[in-house]
């Protein structure tokens, strides 16, 4: 976005927010999804930070769905998922540390049709690579990012947030679970998400962690985690199986399960024995080891209903849905 076709208005929040002298450069890093609006990076000269990300939400006059989702229930929910990440920046994002890093915020203000962000560049503190393919070692340092965010928030409540993390929770996609073709995993999709949120051990989870919402470190060592827009209770499975369907195929699904999950609760008993030294850390790997396959099931019903024959629909998820299946009957 060219600097004169920023509103007035904008620009000054910006540069009182950083206490910037002047606005140099802007560019745009994407559009929202459906038309909801742009995120943007800002250069800045003369104050307490050399660029910012902005995040600035507008309204659409149509919305646009590039899967032809436009309902209302869809506009609903997308208006209540920036309120949702506005809320968790405000407060209960300044308890995470360097383990599971996330933006420091500048600015938030929510205005009739707009809401508007304005937070760190992660670029700029250290974390300026985002990847579409993950190779093992940037695939743990996400891992080691969720299991510590999964430890620092465990039991932690909000009525500010998602009461069910994650975008593809049952309650909030009523029409994909009436357009499912899998007409057994649609009658078992209530049990599934029962289980899932009568787990003894909840947390707080990301909801949309896939491997394009972490940014890495020059050597790919250490991730910053952003977009979240989608974070609520629930249990940690939610985000692990999520963020491995994200960054691996079937076969190396296959491959990789069992290493990369056994990393992911290394990880997890280490940062409970810092933040809760009193939790049975066996009891938690025990009920969320045998989750993993509730919560893999859980997205593949929202895929069914959403995008059927979608990638990630492959035998290996096939094959965990029918061990969901059959254990509920």
């Amino acid at each position: 976005m060219p600097i004169d076709r920023m509103t007035e208005s904008l620009s000054q929040t910006i540069l009182k927010a950083t206490d910037a002298k002047q606005l140099v450069r802007i560019e745009t890093i994407q559009a929202l999804w459906s038309g909801y609006g742009q995120i943007m990076r800002c250069h800045l000269e003369g104050g307490n930070t050399a660029s910012i990300v902005v995040k600035h939400v507008q309204l659409p006059k149509a919305v646009n769905h590039p899967r032809g989702w436009n309902t209302d229930i869809s506009h609903q929910r997308k208006l209540k998922s920036y309120q949702v990440e506005m809320d968790w920046y405000a407060d209960l994002a300044q308890q995470c540390t360097s383990e599971c890093r996330v933006p420091r915020i500048h600015h938030l203000s929510h205005e009739a049709e707009e809401m508007l962000m304005i937070m760190e560049d992660l670029n700029a503190s250290g974390f300026p690579l985002r990847k579409t393919e993950a190779t093992l070692t940037e695939m743990r340092a996400c891992l080691h990012w969720l299991a510590h965010f999964h430890a620092k928030y465990l039991g932690v409540t909000s009525d500010k947030l998602w009461r069910i993390g994650t975008y593809w929770h049952l309650d909030t996609r009523p029409d994909e679970l009436v357009a499912m073709q899998d007409k057994e995993l649609q009658t078992a999709a209530q049990a599934i998400d029962q289980v899932l949120n009568t787990a003894k051990f909840q947390t707080l989870v990301h909801g949309d962690a896939k491997l394009a919402n972490f940014c890495f470190s020059q050597d790919g060592t250490q991730v910053a985690a952003v977009d979240f827009q989608y974070i609520g209770h629930g249990c940690g499975m939610k985000d692990v199986a999520y963020f491995l369907s994200s960054c691996l195929h079937e076969d190396d699904l296959t491959t990789y399960e069992s290493e990369l999950l056994s990393y992911y609760f290394e990880q997890l008993k280490l940062s409970l024995k810092q933040d809760h030294p009193r939790v049975d850390v066996e009891e938690i790997q025990q009920e969320w080891s045998q989750l993993y396959d509730y919560a893999w099931a859980d997205f593949y019903r929202f895929l069914d209903g959403w995008s059927p024959g979608h990638w990630k629909m492959h035998d290996y998820s096939e094959a965990i849905k029918n061990r969901v299946l059959s254990a509920l009957s």
